[in-house]
């Protein structure tokens, strides 16, 4: 997609994430509506495009009619801004002057408290010549209108004042009006949605979309977003197409020889895998051992944990021969611990890829995508999102490890999801039982680029780490679940303890 040349200068907002949908913030001069339930964030965004405006040595006023000036201090306070760079006039100003003015008078009173209203906040506004302008909010200029037809003609009438002004204004409106009222949004050069989407369990969610945007190609549709110390953070939807280029050659071995013959000599970068099996099967520690590896080469690794904690992987590690203490406290191995009730999935997106920019990852461990699901508003997003995802993390020449676990344990298996088509690679993990014992299979069901086996081989976790054994010729119906042995029960690892690796 081309970037678009603004007309007129951008104003950024303050807001990295909302002007990179916005292709570098608003065309300065215009009049904006900032459309949201309260509690959505409609005042935070405000403060912090005119906090922006200071910063830029321009002048903001905001004028508080819904909200009092404690209040607007206090969300400030909350995020540490320095708010005293910022004109606030609030309406108990207003109130007091009307009060005193407020005579016996031929006329309807609502139409008296609108005239002043508005000549006392126009004086305000020539008084402070802001370049920056904030309305909160709407609502309470249409109480004070009394009728549709007296507020439209007063929105009419702000809009043509100004237009002859140097000021960039944002109204902000809570939804109020019934319908929408969609002749303000219709006289607005843009109109911004912010929505709080509740969930059943956990945090809500935060969303913003540009309904319209006169003369500018904005990025459509719904963006996460979410409150947090320092403001509003933005995730705009990946474009792929805008990720840079790394093409690269290099084959991810695992230090494992037998399994890297099972992958045609390991794993190539710019590609991703999928490790598929139900729990207990060793999907992680697959993924580990092509961390550690690639680590004690000198390259850096990120492991998403969604379920398993930190110490816990660490305790595993350990206990299959790799210990990665040193590891991550040389930064080579980073650890980022999920909460999916908490997560935005943009927010875990654009983590990921500031991961892969700033540490130059060559490694991306999603652990599990179980749990990404969670934090996903509708599954059917999921693979949309994952696409993205992968074709940036592939256009940069990272290698991408995901593991799913799937449903039961022996017998058929149930995929929550089926993702093996995103995938360059599939790693199918079973159990089987042969003596007794429950053993393990790995196999490489599709590998995209370059050779690899096609036979079922043992697979084994000791404190020796991983193993891999022959290939299973005596067994039929391992990948069905019901398998049937005919041949020497010597010849398999679990038969063999005195076999290190």
């Amino acid at each position: 997609m081309q970037e678009t040349i603004h007309a007129d200068r951008a104003t950024p907002t303050g807001i990295a994430g909302l002007d990179k949908i916005l292709r570098g913030g608003l065309p300065e001069n215009r009049l904006y509506l900032l459309l949201g339930n309260p509690g959505v964030g409609k005042t935070t965004i405000a403060l912090q495009y005119l906090l922006e405006g200071a910063r830029r040595g321009e002048t903001g006023l905001y004028i508080a009619l819904s909200e009092t000036r404690e209040e607007i201090l206090s969300v400030a306070r909350s995020h540490g801004w320095p708010i005293d760079q910022i004109s606030i006039f609030e309406l108990s100003a207003l109130e007091q002057q009307l009060a005193q003015e407020e005579q016996n008078t031929v006329f309807h009173p609502a139409e008296i408290e609108l005239n002043k209203t508005t000549q006392m906040l126009l004086k305000r506004i020539e008084e402070v010549k802001p370049k920056r302008l904030v309305l909160d909010s709407l609502s309470e200029l249409r109480l004070l209108s009394d009728s549709a037809l007296r507020y439209r003609r007063q929105m009419l009438s702000f809009k043509q004042y100004f237009a002859g002004q140097q000021m960039t204004v944002l109204l902000l409106d809570d939804h109020s009006a019934d319908g929408g009222d969609l002749h303000v949004q219709s006289i607005a050069h843009g109109v911004i949605t912010l929505e709080q989407v509740t969930t059943d369990y956990g945090s809500e969610k935060r969303r913003i979309k540009i309904n319209k945007m006169r003369g500018l190609n904005f990025a459509g549709g719904f963006h996460d977003a979410m409150i947090a110390p320092g403001g509003m953070r933005v995730f705009p939807r990946l474009d792929p197409t805008h990720c840079r280029w790394e093409g690269t050659d290099t084959v991810m071995a695992s230090g494992v020889p037998a399994l890297d013959n099972l992958f045609g000599g390991g794993l190539d970068c710019g590609t991703s895998c999928l490790l598929l099996g139900p729990a207990g099967t060793g999907k992680s520690t697959i993924a580990l051992q092509f961390c550690v590896a690639a680590a004690r080469r000198g390259e850096n690794v990120l492991m998403c944990l969604f379920e398993e904690n930190v110490h816990t992987m660490m305790a595993r590690a350990a206990s299959v021969g790799m210990p990665i203490d040193d590891l991550v406290a040389a930064g080579r191995i980073h650890v980022l611990q999920v909460n999916p009730a908490e997560l935005a999935p943009g927010e875990f997106v654009h983590t990921v890829l500031d991961y892969v920019a700033d540490k130059r990852c060559r490694i991306v461990v999603v652990d599990s995508l179980n749990g990404y699901m969670q934090a996903m508003p509708d599954v059917r997003f999921l693979n949309i999102q994952l696409h993205d995802l992968l074709s940036c993390l592939n256009r940069q020449g990272v290698l991408s490890l995901l593991i799913v676990a799937q449903h039961g344990l022996v017998g058929q298996m149930q995929t929550p999801i089926d993702l093996t088509y995103l995938a360059d690679t599939v790693i199918l993990l079973r159990f089987f039982e042969q003596g007794g014992r429950i053993k393990k299979a790995v196999s490489v069901i599709k590998k995209r680029i370059g050779r690899h086996e096609d036979t079922l081989r043992e697979f084994k976790i000791d404190s020796f780490g991983l193993r891999v054994g022959e290939p299973l010729e005596a067994f039929h119906g391992v990948l069905t679940g019901t398998p049937t042995f005919q041949g020497n029960a010597d010849q398999m690892l679990m038969n063999r303890t005195d076999a290190a690796p």
